[in-house]
């Protein structure tokens, strides 16, 4: 008798993102306080932190060095909001600094972009049912 194949046999799934931050502690408290993280572990130099929507998490890790690195290319993380608007006022009456307010990208999505306390880019953003099923993009010449 042949034993079953499971069906997640091959498959893969996003556990978390590291990012590499200068203070743990102030990173945690960015992320926790203002956009409603919840932190699953912390200790010196480390905290993972899972998603108020969601089973995703984020790593946060001192970096090796006394800064990120600026040999990579910048950290950006996405952050999908069903209630962006509400969200974005929010963080605004918190003291959050955005480099963009919510608008409608021409792909249908809706992003806000601001930057986290070591400077990673972050938008929040709504694509709905667009995530999955998104409009056809052209390509212009």
């Amino acid at each position: 008798m042949v034993a079953a194949r499971p069906r997640t046999a091959g498959r893969v799934t996003l556990n978390h993102v590291i990012v590499y931050v200068r203070d743990v502690e102030r990173s945690l408290r960015f992320y926790r306080d203002r956009l409603g993280f919840r932190a699953i572990e912390a200790m010196p130099g480390y905290a993972r932190l899972r998603s108020p929507l969601g089973g995703a998490t984020i790593a946060l890790h001192a970096s090796p060095a006394r800064r990120p690195s600026t040999r990579t290319r910048p950290v950006v993380l996405y952050f999908e909001a069903p209630d962006l608007e509400r969200l974005c006022q929010r963080l605004r009456r918190g003291g959050v600094r955005f480099e963009q307010l919510p608008r409608r990208m021409p792909w249908g999505w809706e992003h806000a972009y601001l930057r986290d306390p070591d400077g990673h880019s972050i938008s929040l953003y709504r694509a709905g049912r667009k995530r999955f099923h998104p409009t056809p993009r052209t390509r212009e010449s």
